[in-house]
């Protein structure tokens, strides 16, 4: 775990080159404009679409304004420093709508649900679930075969560097809603409550509650069963 710290996330963002990313659809002579390198399009007859950074793409317009009969843009960023990550690369299951920046390590067989935002440096385990909007700050570090409910957030920390990210060891069961803020470690099989404000360490295999949480007892078989995690939803 911890494989980003703060000051190389830190060096990583301070080093990008700011990009604004945009989409056009265009209309006109498409065959009489002589596109510059940064640009990729994909033209047929005259239409198509382009994809480029607004810094190359503004002044490629405005220079072919005359045989550019239309154009339609999208933009979703704005001189954004980290892209999102290319979510092949990982052996897991990501749901439609899931938010993952760069720099953010998925274990085999992990699970990412829908809304989920995971930001640069976090870690999930193998066999974790980040459930519906569960939102994971900077360098959270998640263990294996863990559930984040949905609504959770693990408070991210990258500024100041000498701060500690939240982590949460294996097998932990992080109810709805549920805050946990920065610095605060889960131990190994804890279960924190649905809606619970976590601003102290949690010691393994009890339960806390409430807010601001505060243990509530030890983990014991009814625990277990109320918490047990279904390996077939991390089945590839």
């Amino acid at each position: 775990m911890a494989k980003l710290d703060a000051q190389s996330i830190i060096n990583y963002i301070g080093n990008a080159k700011k990009q604004t990313p945009v989409k056009v659809y265009v209309k006109g002579q498409l065959d009489q404009l002589d596109v510059p390198a940064g640009i990729k399009t994909f033209f047929s007859g005259n239409a198509g679409v382009l994809f480029g950074d607004w810094a190359v793409v503004e002044p490629f317009l405005k220079a072919n304004a005359a045989k550019i009969e239309d154009s339609q843009l999208e933009n979703g960023a704005r001189n954004s420093a980290v892209p999102m990550t290319d979510l092949k690369q990982y052996n897991a299951r990501i749901e439609p709508g899931a938010f993952i920046r760069d720099q953010v390590l998925i274990g085999d067989n992990a699970v990412i649900m829908m809304g989920a935002v995971i930001n640069i440096g976090a870690e999930i385990g193998a066999g974790s679930m980040i459930d519906m909007g569960a939102v994971l700050g900077g360098r959270a570090l998640v263990g294996k075969n863990c559930h984040i409910g949905a609504g959770a957030v693990l408070a991210g920390v990258v500024e100041p560097p000498s701060a500690d990210p939240v982590r949460i060891d294996d097998d932990v069961l992080v109810g709805a809603n549920a805050v946990i803020v920065e610095g605060v470690h889960v131990g190994k099989g804890a279960v924190v409550g649905a809606g619970a404000v976590v601003l102290d360490d949690v010691a393994p295999y009890t339960v806390v509650g409430g807010t601001p949480a505060r243990k509530l007892k030890d983990i014991d078989a009814k625990t277990k069963d109320k918490t047990e995690l279904m390996s077939a939803l991390r089945q590839l």
